[in-house]
This record gives C-alpha cells, structure tokens and sequence, in this order.
C-alpha cells in the first residue's frame, strides 16, 4: 500500500536550526509576531493534511480521470476531490500567506511554501487546482483596480474561487509575443475577448463556485510582440455589484 511521510521534522530543522527563521521575521513588521510554535503548528497541520487528505485521492485521480460533459462543458473531477477541496477550504488553507485586508490569515510566505511542497508531493493533480489561485492572487493584488480587488480578492482568499492563468496558445508555446488573442473596447468599460488559449490548468471543474481566468489578450492599437500584451479578468461567471 503506497503511502505519503510529510517531511515535518525536516522543515523544521531547515526553518529553525539552519535558517534561524523566527529571529529574522522579527524584523518584518508583519510578521513579528510569527513565533517557531506557531510555524511548527500550521506545518504539522499541513502535513496530516496532504498525507491523509489528498495523498489517498491519486487512486480515484488514476483510475477516473475528469469527465467532460460535451453538452454542458462542465468537468466533473475524480471521486472525492470536491469533498478534499471542501475540507481545505473550511480549513483556511487559501487564505494562509493572503493579506488579511482581503480576509487572510497574514503568514509568511515561507509558511504557505511548506504547505505546497507537501501538497505537491502528496497529490500534484489535486494541488494543481488550488495551485493557481496564488498567481492570480499575486498578480490582482499587484496590478488590480480597487474595484477589482474588492470583487475578487476575499472570495480567492476565501477559496470560495479558484483562479488560473490563460497564457499560451496552440501556435505559439511559450513565445507569448506571438499570441493572437484579441481584447476589443466595449462602451461599458469591459472587453470582448476572442482567441484560443491551451495548458489551463484547472480550467474547468466542479469544486469551486466560480473559476477566475487571468487572460493574455491584445489590445487593437498595441503594438507587436510581448511589449504589446494586457492582462484581463475574465470570471466564468459574470460577477454582480452585489458580489453575487
């Protein structure tokens, strides 16, 4: 029977007798308050997490895969992975190295990496679907409008929403200046975005309420190459004033 050890003692040594952790987070404001018992909680927590959470779903991730309903375009994922992602939000999991401003828990980031590498090695398929959330948290949080952070930020945060990336497309790999994918003005403010893009990773699924897409797109005045590239908010289902 295969089985997953998280390597709980190992962090710990890595975090505290070699990298002295505690100590320099006393100089982030921030995070001054993150002592070595906190850091050695979350990082057990964690471990039993990936170890008896998501590490048995590679069996039910093997052998059924995704669905697709061609009718609907929904993908239904493997048995138990919408349970596991329910667990992992109820557990604050999203939100542990997120602002608190937007509903996070406000830990180092040193702290959420921990998380991950288990989850990685336990489960890589399951964590790719929470995996991309970050990034478009990251890059809203960055370059987002206030209105935008406002709409979407506590629900990622949350886990209520999961995030992605729509970078690539079929033509053009990883030279993303070759892109085609077009973003045409709307008298409303928004965009009307045509294009194909490929690699989405968790693109569609049933575990979260709503999958927001970050998407590359050019605008009809930019100019060519990688230079002429703007980002767009693109949720799978339109988001109200009311947040709904």
């Amino acid at each position: 029977m295969p089985s997953y050890n998280p390597p709980v003692r190992d962090m710990q040594f890595v975090l505290h007798e070699v990298l002295n952790v505690a100590e320099e987070l006393k100089a982030l404001p921030a995070h001054a308050e993150t002592d070595a018992d906190t850091i050695n909680a979350v990082i057990e927590e964690a471990g039993k997490f990936a170890a008896e959470v998501t590490f048995p779903l590679n069996i039910s991730g093997d052998e059924e895969g995704c669905v697709l309903d061609k009718a609907t375009h929904e993908v239904k994922t493997p048995k138990g992975f919408k349970e596991a992602y329910a667990k992992y939000v109820e557990g604050g999991w999203p939100a542990l190295s997120c602002d608190p401003a937007f509903g996070g828990q406000g830990l180092p980031f040193v702290v959420n990496q921990c998380l991950f590498e288990m989850l990685n090695s336990a489960n890589q398929a399951w964590t790719m679907y929470p995996g991309l959330s970050h990034g478009a948290y990251e890059a809203l949080v960055a370059h987002g409008t206030d209105e935008q952070k406002k709409t979407y930020l506590p629900k990622l945060v949350s886990g209520e929403w999961t995030g992605t990336m729509c970078l690539t497309e079929p033509h053009c790999g990883t030279d993303l200046g070759l892109l085609r994918t077009k973003a045409e003005p709307q008298p409303d403010g928004s965009y009307r975005i045509t294009g194909n893009k490929i690699f989405i990773s968790a693109g569609e699924h049933d575990m979260a309420g709503n999958i927001i897409h970050l998407v590359l797109a050019r605008l009809p005045d930019a100019p060519k190459g990688s230079k002429g590239i703007s980002l767009f908010v693109v949720p799978k289902f339109k988001v109200k004033a009311d947040g709904s």
